[in-house]
């Protein structure tokens, strides 16, 4: 079944709709319903979700990359019906086993990457960044593929601070992993 026209929807609403179409939502209203992404792109979400992957091999915490929906405001015990905001972002690191469900992540990762897109890059910086501030993403990462850059946001009390800014030639140390170091000439590929 295609997407019935109405303003609000819940997660249960979409769970009834065909499987291959994709969307996100915050309180209830469709912020995204994009084409698929470009062969750059899926390029700079690989080279990060291996990164990611390789080094939490064994360890508590565990990297996802899209398409996985992430229910920021839920919990375990939340309904389908009651969930308004759900997200698809680039990729994901969830430390905590209970937030992973047999059919997505409910409550806020510790680390989300988006790697921009011009059909999206508005969504990622303005309406997705204050759903994740919001919603207690300790990590929030903006990857800017045409400019070889990653903008790097932690939570501090309740509010991202900018942390960084890097360029196709730095090490990015990830501050919830902080033994974690990316060279990011291996992601940024010319």
């Amino acid at each position: 079944m295609g997407m019935p026209k109405q303003k609000k929807y819940t997660y249960e609403d979409y769970l009834t709709w065909d499987e291959s179409l994709r969307c996100e939502a915050i309180e209830g209203e469709i912020i995204s319903m994009s084409p698929s992404p470009t062969p750059k792109h899926q390029d700079v979400v690989a080279e990060l979700t291996a990164e990611f992957t390789i080094f939490l091999r064994g360890k508590e915490c565990m990297a996802f990359s899209a398409p996985i929906d992430v229910c920021l405001f839920a919990s375990r015990e939340t309904s389908n019906q009651d969930i308004q905001d759900w997200v698809q972002p680039d990729l994901i690191v969830v430390c905590d086993q209970k937030k992973i469900t047999e059919k997505n992540i409910v409550g806020a990762p510790e680390l989300v990457v988006e790697v921009l897109s011009p059909s999206t890059a508005r969504n990622d910086r303005w309406i997705k960044y204050n759903s994740y501030e919001k919603a207690g993403v300790k990590e929030y990462w903006i990857v800017d593929p045409l400019n070889l850059s990653v903008e790097v946001y932690e939570l501090n009390e309740a509010s991202f601070k900018q942390t960084g800014v890097y360029g196709k030639e730095d090490t990015l140390t990830v501050g919830i992993l902080p033994e974690l170091q990316i060279q990011l000439n291996t992601i940024f590929k010319d």
